[in-house]
Formats: C-alpha cells, structure tokens, sequence
C-alpha cells in the first residue's frame, strides 16, 4: 500500500490512511473535523459573500453564515463519520482474512 506521503493534497487532507489498519478514535476524529471544515467553511464562504452583495445587514449576514456552516456540519459530519466507521469494518474484515488464510 502506499504510504500516505505520497498520496496526493486532497487525499492527505480528507483520508491519509491506507485502508490496511483500522482508524484509532483520534485519526476517525481528524476526518470528522477536517470533512466539516472543509466542505462546510466554503459554503459558508459563498453564502455569506452573496448575502453581503445582496447587501444584508451585519446580523443577518453573521446569522445566515452560522446556519450554513451549521447545515454542512451536520451533513458532512455524519457522512464522514459513515466512512470513518465502514472503513474500520472494511479493516477489520481484511485483518481476520489475513489471520485465517495466513499471511500470504
């Protein structure tokens, strides 16, 4: 498997691990945390410079990014969870093949 240096930026920042061992709770953290500010903080980005060219006020502009950030937090963070725990199993399957076939 590769090693997780050379996989590519996205790669490194979304899901640098190789898929061979399970992810401990703070590497399964670490997604969760890097899913949500990466995709949340962008929309919340976009949604708060077309709140400002509409030309809202400071609260509303402030409140309208809260819920965006919020809403893909809560999207993205339990997606990212999702994967964080089925690649666990998928490590652990592979792990128990491994042991009952041999290390071949």
């Amino acid at each position: 498997m590769q090693n997780p240096s050379h996989f590519s930026l996205a790669r490194r920042l979304l899901f640098p691990y190789n898929g061979e061992d399970p992810l401990s709770t703070r590497q399964g953290v670490r997604v969760v945390l890097a899913w949500i500010l990466v995709f949340s903080l962008p929309l919340s980005l976009l949604v708060l410079v077309l709140e400002w060219l509409k030309g809202a006020g400071g609260q509303e502009i402030i409140h309208s990014f809260v819920i965006a950030f919020l809403s893909g937090a809560f999207i993205f963070g339990p997606l990212s969870l999702l994967i964080v725990v089925m690649s666990n199993r998928a490590a652990h399957i592979r792990q128990a093949w491994k042991a009952q076939n041999g290390r071949s």
